[in-house]
Order: C-alpha cells, then structure tokens, then sequence
C-alpha cells in the first residue's frame, strides 16, 4: 500500500504562492485626452485615454451598478461618465477630444457629464460606423 506523505517534488503551496502578478506601470497623463464612448442599446462603455492612446480610466453602466434594462438609461451613461472623469481630473487631465459612436440613448447625458465633471471639451465626432449599403438586409418581420 502506497503512503500518501508529502511528495517532496511536488509542493503544493509554494506553486501558488510563487504565481507573481504584473506591475501596473504608470500611466503618462498630460493636460489634453480622449474619450470614446460607445453607446447601445443595451449599455454606455466609456474609455478615456491620454494623447497616445494609452487608458486612464474606463466605465460602464453596467460597472456603475445599474442592471438589466437601467443600464440603457441617460442617468446610467451620467453615472459612469462622472466616476471615469473623476479618475482622470485626479491623475491630471483637463481637457479632453470626445468621439461617440453608436445610437443609443446615452449619448448626450454623457457629454453633459464630462462638461460637469470639469474637463473641458476641444472636440466633439461622431464615429457610428454607417454601412456604404453593405450586405444584403434581413427580410422585414411582419407582425
């Protein structure tokens, strides 16, 4: 019969414990950045970056705490808009290019955050994708 003592070539808690996590490395924040957000139907995603492209701080309705059909509200996208801008006013920040993208409803609850939030806007585009007629459409549902 086999003793099931310590095998000394495998141990166990050193083989978790020696797994290192990665070093957050700094982030390089000027005064002027960018803030995508990218608004559905179903969510508002929000990332602000520096000049290079680097982020600084992201949110979502979603990660503000807002569930299921909330997340797809004008006061959702507010939310999130002011925790990101909070981050980036903080690390230095003070203006900012803005590019949405996409038709959902908060679109402009979160251009209004960022002016409350104290960043200053130098540019505002509009990055929806629109299709040049692209593929051919599904058939109309009839109800």
């Amino acid at each position: 019969m086999p003793d099931f003592k310590e095998n000394p070539k495998v141990n166990v808690k050193s083989n978790a414990t020696s797994i290192k996590k990665a070093k957050k490395t700094q982030v390089a924040v000027s005064s002027t950045g960018r803030a995508y957000i990218t608004s559905t139907f179903n969510n508002t995603l929000i990332t602000v970056t520096n000049d290079k492209g680097d982020p600084i701080g992201w949110s979502s309705a979603g990660s503000a705490g807002f569930k299921g059909t909330r997340k797809s509200t004008p006061f959702a996208a507010t939310s999130a808009m002011e925790a990101v801008v909070k981050k980036a006013v903080e690390k230095g920040l003070k203006t900012v290019e803005v590019y949405v993208k996409g038709p959902g409803a908060g679109r402009d609850s979160a251009l209004r955050a960022i002016k409350s939030g104290g960043l200053s806007i130098s540019l505002i585009a509009d990055i929806t994708p629109v299709p040049h007629n692209g593929p051919r459409a599904k058939k109309k549902r009839r109800i």
